[in-house]
């Protein structure tokens, strides 16, 4: 049990860090699809580790696990949409 809550803090720190850079890179150089970039891993980091395990305590694991997916899933689309216009 507590092997898995140290792998969760490990995969939001290093997904936080990707955001935090995605984000410094688009405050650098203002470039749209930076933008996009950085909210699409914040969906996919949030979705997978925050939201996922939240909904664990909240809802049965069906409804938790739909509303999991669909937030990374819509981080994958604003990623594709950030390739798609860079």
């Amino acid at each position: 049990m507590d092997t898995h809550y140290v792998i969760l803090a490990i995969h939001v720190i290093v997904g936080l860090t990707l955001v935090f850079f995605s984000l410094k890179a688009f405050k650098k150089t203002k470039y749209p699809p930076m933008a996009l970039l950085a909210l699409g891993f914040a969906l996919i980091v949030l979705g997978d580790t925050v939201i996922g395990e939240s909904l664990d305590y909240v809802t049965d694991t069906a409804t938790g696990d739909i509303i999991e997916e669909i937030i990374e899933i819509s981080g994958f689309i604003v990623l594709i949409l950030a390739v798609k216009r860079s």
